[in-house]
């Protein structure tokens, strides 16, 4: 995905400079799409360029003008084409995940400290997620329900459910390495579970009404 979505996305909420867009990453969609200042300076300075948003200086006194980014009429077309149309697969690259497939050339003394300390990052991540979602759920039954705030915190759902799910995957990798020959038998009960899994039949049912 192109940055300039996120940040029509945004713009599309209210106008903003870039300082203001850099809070609004940081504060809403750091656990699944990042970007530093200079990355969303370019994103806004070509958005202008091709006609998706303008520029509004906004004067203040005793402190520099404000120069807010406003989207047009083209930049939401373009942005509501690209919530519509379907998102290609995206390539996974998981640096953890490359260091696991790699660490049995390590003893297995420093394969469970490298596991552990996963852990340890998980759960710092999911505190801080849990956080977050305290206030999320007090929003959410404090005003009236819309599709803007459910969807958007949809997305912090999301985020806590993929850090549990790795923490269970984690802790069931580090009672696997204690004992690898029992660890390999409930690996495989794992993966013969998994592969016969299917999908519960509510969620065919909504994909075949779409």
């Amino acid at each position: 995905m192109s940055l300039r979505y996120a940040v029509l996305g945004f713009l599309s909420l209210r106008p903003l400079t870039g300082y203001d867009l850099k809070k609004y990453f940081d504060a809403s969609v750091r656990q699944f799409w990042t970007a530093d200042q200079a990355q969303i300076y370019r994103a806004l300075s070509q958005l202008v360029d091709d006609g998706l948003a303008e520029v509004e200086i906004v004067e203040q006194d005793g402190r520099p003008n404000r120069k807010e980014h406003h989207i047009t009429q083209a930049g939401l077309t373009e942005l509501d084409q690209w919530l519509r149309a379907p998102l290609a697969p995206q390539p996974v690259r998981e640096p953890f995940l490359v260091k696991v497939f790699f660490a049995g050339r390590l003893s297995t003394t420093d394969s469970a400290g490298m596991i552990d300390a996963r852990i340890v990052a998980a759960l710092n991540q999911l505190g801080i997620l849990r956080a977050i979602a305290a206030d999320a759920a007090t929003v959410l039954t404090s005003e009236p329900p819309g599709p803007v705030r459910l969807l958007t915190t949809a997305t912090l759902e999301n985020g806590i459910r993929h850090v549990v799910t790795e923490l269970d995957w984690l802790r069931d990798l580090r009672q696997d390495l204690a004992d690898i020959p029992a660890g390999a038998l409930r690996m495989r009960d794992r993966l013969t579970s998994v592969g016969q899994a299917s999908l519960p039949k509510n969620n065919d049912k909504s994909a075949e009404k779409q």
